[in-house]
């Protein structure tokens, strides 16, 4: 391992060919991550908690059962409705799913330099770019000419602005902990952080952020759209929301970037709270290791995350508009503020 660390470190490609792995795998990434949670989650759990079998038809345990569904959303015809905007109706679903490409550019997989670019102000980059998805939505609503696609949208934006503000509240109290605003960093802070004194292993941020972690899930659980908070794409009022009118592969694109930002998001939450790729194993951070034990660790915590984001969705019924307003401004937001306050006395009196 030593000799293959000390060829791959005197290895150093140009800027330009960096650049394109960089993007390669993230372009192979976000589809993967996709695939993964419709699988496990979607398909398989899903089952599991109302005691069905699931798909088992197609391929080994049902596994192939999303491959026949991307070909069958790939076989049917691309239906612009009358009196729609093409243009904009037909740019909605790539402008989503820019934004879930864009959230995954500054997470750290590894060790430096494990992640597709290194930014100062890297966790206020992926909470910003995860709000371009509203833009997209607006655009699918109002592009369709469709009463119920204009009432999602409208629904959509609403709930994704209220709850903008406690995930990026929660995030300020890691952000006091950790001393910075880069992802990375804030992994390495939780390498080193003690909460009962110099003893024991370094614990990850949520033993002492358990309340902004739970107010930065509930915000995850509305950024998705997920039940309880799946106001925007109500079957049972309004059909489907911002996507009742599109079909074929840009019904595709929709499906792709729900689920490959529900294994973002999850990413993040695991980054700020649960020490990111790190493990408090005893080894040496730095060990080359890590660029193998790395991407499993964040993997492995990011399913454990996603499992708890599904499990809400097939646990809770839908809330009411004002019961989802009223638990962002009234409850969410203030228990956000009272912690952070609570974060930075600590922080002052104990360093």
């Amino acid at each position: 391992m030593t000799t293959v660390a000390t060829i791959l470190g005197d290895v150093t490609p140009s800027y330009w060919q960096s650049t394109l792995l960089r993007v390669l795998i993230v372009g192979i990434v976000v589809p993967t991550g996709a695939l993964v949670l419709a699988i496990a989650f979607l398909f398989k759990v899903m089952a599991w908690m109302q005691s069905r079998l699931g798909p088992y038809e197609a391929g080994p345990k049902g596994l192939l059962q999303l491959v026949a569904e991307v070909g069958k959303w790939l076989q049917k015809e691309d239906l612009v409705p009358q009196g729609a905007d093409r243009i904009v109706f037909k740019a909605a679903p790539f402008v989503i799913l820019a934004s879930t490409f864009l959230l995954y550019a500054a997470l750290p997989t590894g060790p430096d330099p494990a992640w597709a670019t290194s930014l100062p102000t890297g966790i206020y980059f992926v909470l910003a770019v995860g709000s371009i998805s509203v833009i997209g939505v607006l655009m699918a609503g109002w592009a369709s000419a469709n009463k119920y696609a204009l009432i999602g949208g409208i629904r959509a934006a609403g709930q994704l602005i209220a709850y903008e503000l406690p995930m990026v509240l929660a995030a300020v109290g890691v952000v006091v902990l950790s001393g910075s605003l880069n992802l990375q960093e804030i992994v390495m802070a939780q390498t080193q952080f003690h909460a009962f004194g110099d003893w024991g292993p370094a614990l990850p941020f949520i033993v002492v952020q358990l309340p902004l972690f739970v107010v930065f899930m509930a915000a995850v659980q509305a950024e998705l759209s997920q039940s309880p908070f799946d106001m925007p794409i109500a079957e049972s009022e309004i059909v489907s929301g911002y996507q009742v009118e599109y079909s074929g592969f840009r019904f595709l694109v929709f499906f792709l970037a729900e689920f490959a930002t529900a294994f973002g998001f999850a990413a993040i939450v695991s980054t700020l709270f649960l020490g990111g790729w790190y493990l408090p194993i005893g080894l040496d951070l730095d060990s080359p290791l890590w660029y193998v034990l790395g991407p499993i660790i964040l993997f492995t915590k990011i399913m454990i995350v996603s499992f708890i984001v599904f499990w809400v969705r097939f646990s809770y019924p839908r809330f009411r508009e004002d019961q989802l307003q009223k638990l962002a401004w009234k409850w969410m937001i203030p228990i956000s503020l009272a912690w952070i306050t609570v974060t930075s006395v600590a922080v002052v009196v104990w360093q």
